[in-house]
């Protein structure tokens, strides 16, 4: 059965070629000149996708988004903005009224057709069954700043998805300033934003779904928030609730975290099957680790859970391994070596 597609916008010139445009395609097309009769239209059917225009009488596509976003039946719905508006402000504008995709007038109708055939996919593929997996999750952790957290994170997600051929999550709980989505060089669609302003017992795994950015290698990443003041938003019972959902969805979760222990973090090692603890061959990490390691102990984390990975992130000499043994009983799980170790 074919999609079932509601265009809105109050140009009948600019209806009938987006209509007709689709219906060559396929699809079911039905139209509304305004918010209000968009609205009541939903009220009495139902449709697959919507694309709206911005600036219309009464109520703009921004407004009527927001409206439709707030809407149980329409909450996750696929939305695609058709506007002239090309401004950079106006794309993000839309976006933060919750539109999944925009597109700016005069189209090229492959490129609509195209774009409407992606979201309908997504949306089929959000809402098919999901097979619970017992997913381990992989917390790459440090006190010490430029110990390559973040680098370890992002590679370790990668290899396990191309080792394994099976999709990995990549979390970036670096929630001020989070690199995760700019090391595989992807645009902030989605972050942890969209989840944080959502009370809790509303997200769930579907919803989580939608705001991971996908890579080309198969890893998936929960990206932070693009304005510092946006991490505020989001707290621990996020992160426990989010991290529950794609654990289940996952075989693997790597968790890139922030050097601390603020609530955040601590809900991320909290549900860690596995913390690998990063340690640069200097006394400052030595000192930071052992401290670490301390708070791991109080916190009640098993020792069998902590890994020690030494990460050789400079070129001058560093201690030899054998004169941080004694600092700790923790085995070291590897060596990540960015320069040429002397041994």
């Amino acid at each position: 059965m074919a999609a079932r597609i509601l265009v809105v916008d109050d140009s009948p010139m600019m209806l009938k070629l987006v209509r007709d445009t689709l219906e060559r395609s396929g699809y079911e097309v039905l139209t509304a000149t305004s918010g209000k009769e968009a609205l009541n239209l939903l009220d009495r059917t139902q449709v697959g996708l919507i694309i709206t225009d911005v600036m219309m009488p009464e109520m703009d596509g921004y407004a009527l988004t927001q409206l439709l976003r707030h809407r149980p039946d329409t909450s996750r719905l696929p939305i695609l903005m058709l506007t002239t508006q090309d401004s950079l402000e106006a794309k993000v504008k839309g976006f933060q009224a919750g539109v999944d995709d925009y597109l700016t007038k005069p189209f090229e109708p492959t490129e609509l057709q195209m774009r409407v055939q992606v979201l309908l996919r997504r949306a089929r593929s959000a809402a098919a069954p999901v097979e619970e997996i017992p997913g381990k999750i992989i917390a790459v952790f440090s006190l010490r700043g430029g110990a390559g957290v973040s680098t370890i994170a992002t590679n370790l997600a990668m290899a396990l998805a191309q080792l394994w051929g099976l999709p990995a999550a990549l979390v970036d709980l670096a929630l001020v300033a989070g690199q995760s989505a700019l090391m595989l060089n992807l645009s902030l669609h989605h972050t942890w934003k969209d989840l944080a302003e959502k009370p809790t017992e509303e997200i769930d795994g579907e919803m989580a779904m939608q705001v991971l950015l996908p890579h080309a290698s198969g890893v998936h990443v929960l990206a932070s928030p693009p304005l510092p003041h946006q991490a505020e938003l989001v707290t621990a019972e996020h992160v426990k609730q989010v991290l529950d959902l794609l654990q289940r969805r996952f075989h693997y979760v790597v968790l890139d975290l922030p050097h601390d222990f603020s609530e955040t973090t601590l809900a991320g090692l909290d549900t860690a099957t596995d913390i690998l603890l990063v340690l640069p061959p200097d006394l400052g990490s030595v000192r930071a680790t052992a401290a670490a390691l301390e708070a791991f102990q109080a916190l009640g984390y098993a020792e069998e859970q902590i890994h020690l990975v030494q990460n050789w992130v400079f070129k001058r000499p560093g201690l030899p391994r054998k004169e941080m043994r004694p600092f700790s009983n923790a085995p070291f799980a590897g060596c990540c070596p960015t320069w040429p170790t002397p041994w």
